[in-house]
């Protein structure tokens, strides 16, 4: 896979009033979130590009079948679903590329899990491979290769795969990393 257009974000929470609050999200009210959320998706996100979304989308199942129904057709979109996913998938299943609870794709010469929780170790970590993950809503610092993806982290947009090969550059070696490999 090559690295240009591919995006990763998560942790929309369409329709999640509470959320607003949980996580300090700057909105006056659900509409302004789903909003300011689904539009800066839309004027990142170019066609012909690849999106791995990792986990709880939307709380609402008639926001989640319109976000869906628009999606253009040329927008690669994989899922990754999280734990406030379930009353979504009957949708979520019948729109887009792939849909699974983790992934592990290859950018170039990168080895990445996908996964809506962070986790200590996970394939291929100890030859220093990145772990891409959700759901603390940027508040679980990373160890080593790991990423929060989530739109909490990223100012409510979709990260690029540039974007996060230049912040992995500065993260510090997983601790299991086989010397000498």
């Amino acid at each position: 896979m090559v690295m240009n257009n591919i995006y990763f974000t998560g942790d929309w929470h369409l329709g999640h009033a509470n959320i607003m609050k949980y996580s300090n999200r700057p909105f006056h009210s659900v509409g302004e979130m789903n909003d300011t959320i689904i539009s800066n998706f839309y004027n990142t996100i170019k066609p012909g590009a690849s999106v791995y979304f990792l986990g709880d989308f939307s709380f609402d199942r008639v926001i989640t079948e319109d976000f869906f129904i628009k999606l253009p057709k040329n927008i690669h979109f994989h899922f990754i679903y999280g734990n406030h996913d379930k009353k979504i998938m009957n949708i979520v299943k019948y729109f887009v590329d792939s849909c699974s609870g983790m992934k592990d794709i290859k950018v170039d010469e990168y080895k990445i899990t996908l996964n809506h929780y962070a986790m200590r170790v996970w394939n291929c970590s100890h030859f220093n491979s990145w772990q891409l993950y959700g759901h603390s809503h940027g508040t679980l610092p990373p160890e080593g290769k790991q990423c929060d993806v989530g739109v909490d982290s990223w100012n409510f947009f979709p990260v690029s795969f540039e974007q996060i090969k230049e912040y992995m550059e500065k993260q510090p070696d997983n601790f299991n990393l086989i010397k000498g490999k």
